[in-house]
């Protein structure tokens, strides 16, 4: 039997050996049991210690790179915020710049609209002036109409453009001439011709005015284009480049009453004009014309090189048709001596057979004298030897 002491009680009880030893079993199961469960336990930790581990350093290496991310997004971020930045200046600097432009342009715009109102008023103030002198311009020329006849009316007209122009000469035209058209050679003529030149002396416009006017009495009333077609010819007859019809006719039309009239449709650069547009025009021709002096002295220079062309080539057409001419002469003249020439060759030729066969003749007559002695010419005449015997005998006796 063996005793077992119980741990909690301290009592002793008893027990045979097959029970100590199933006891003994059951202890010995028990610890191994718990061994087991504490290496399970132990092992379970280890496992766990490593998940955690490697869990922490997962973890530690996962936040590195989402720190170095985060590093490389915020200075990213901060390269984003300094462009952003930079260009809202920019924006701003030009936004600035631009509302400076704008409020200038604005002040300019104000400032010119101001100035043409300004412009306008005096304008409108200067256009009331003017129609109030022309107002009483119109009333003073109407009382002189009935004051005066016809032919003086016409030359108070002429006064009056003549007295105007001479008011400005000076100042307004002071190389201009504005005369008398004294000129009846063609049969008529104009009142005034007006004629400007540049600094050169050389004209650059002239104008025919013709003058008409005529009294509220007058039976017979004309009309302005009855004296155009007058007025051309005088233009034209004395060169002028424009004319002009200074008239007071046909006081009621709105049509002359209005301002400049143009009549170039009927004939060229032909104007009718009421006598208080008489300066104006003048000065608008005059002015026209002064921008086209550059051209007018071009083309005046392009007409004389023209023209010493042409005379070059008239001169050169003569010289040709003279030379062509005296060519055709000194040909035939040339021809005429080739032909005496070659007749004189062939009489030459004709004289040099005709001398070649005398001298063929003389050299066989030559020969023939030689041949000759005074026993063969006497050979038939025996006197005659005889005689030329008696010769030689005397001759010898002699010597």
């Amino acid at each position: 039997m063996a005793e077992i002491v119980c741990p909690n009680c301290r009592k002793a009880f008893k027990v045979d050996e097959s029970s100590y030893a199933n006891i003994l079993k059951q202890v010995r199961d028990k610890v191994f049991t718990e061994q087991v469960q504490q290496m399970e336990n132990a092992a379970r930790k280890d496992k766990d210690n490593a998940v955690e581990l490697t869990r922490l350093e997962e973890a530690s290496k996962f936040q590195k790179e989402f720190a170095e991310k985060n590093s490389t997004i915020q200075e990213l971020s901060s390269e984003i915020q300094r462009y952003e930045l930079k260009k809202e200046m920019e924006v701003n600097a030009a936004t600035t710049s631009l509302e400076k432009e704008n409020a200038r342009l604005s002040n300019m715009i104000d400032t010119e609209k101001l100035e043409v109102k300004n412009q306008l008023n005096e304008l409108k103030n200067g256009h009331a002036l003017a129609i109030k002198d022309l107002e009483g311009e119109v009333e003073r020329l109407r009382d002189l109409k009935i004051r005066q006849s016809t032919k003086m009316l016409g030359e108070s007209l002429e006064q009056h453009c003549s007295i105007e122009f001479e008011r400005i000469r000076a100042t307004a035209f002071p190389r201009a001439e504005f005369r008398k058209d004294n000129d009846v050679s063609s049969g008529s003529k104009g009142d005034y011709i007006f004629r400007d030149f540049d600094a050169d002396g050389t004209e650059y416009i002239s104008i025919m005015f013709d003058m008409k006017n005529e009294s509220d009495e007058t039976k017979t009333k004309k009309k302005n284009e009855n004296f155009l077609k007058e007025l051309d010819k005088d233009r034209t007859e004395k060169g002028c480049e424009y004319a002009v019809l200074v008239t007071l006719l046909e006081q009621e039309s709105e049509l002359y009453n209005d301002g400049i009239v143009e009549k170039c449709h009927l004939y060229e650069k032909m104007y009718v004009i009421r006598p208080q547009y008489f300066i104006q025009l003048i000065s608008i021709l005059r002015n026209a014309a002064m921008n086209s002096i550059q051209y007018r002295r071009e083309l005046a220079l392009a007409k004389a090189e023209n023209i010493d062309i042409t005379n070059f080539e008239v001169e050169l057409e003569s010289f040709k048709n003279s030379f062509a001419i005296n060519r055709e002469r000194a040909t035939r003249k040339f021809e005429v001596v080739i032909s005496e020439i070659d007749k004189s060759i062939e009489r030459l030729g004709k004289a040099k057979e005709a001398l070649l066969a005398v001298g063929n003749n003389l050299r066989i007559a030559n020969d023939k004298a030689q041949s000759i002695t005074v026993k063969r010419l006497t050979k038939d005449s025996p006197s005659l030897a005889d005689e030329f015997q008696r010769l030689r005998d005397e001759g010898l006796d002699q010597a």
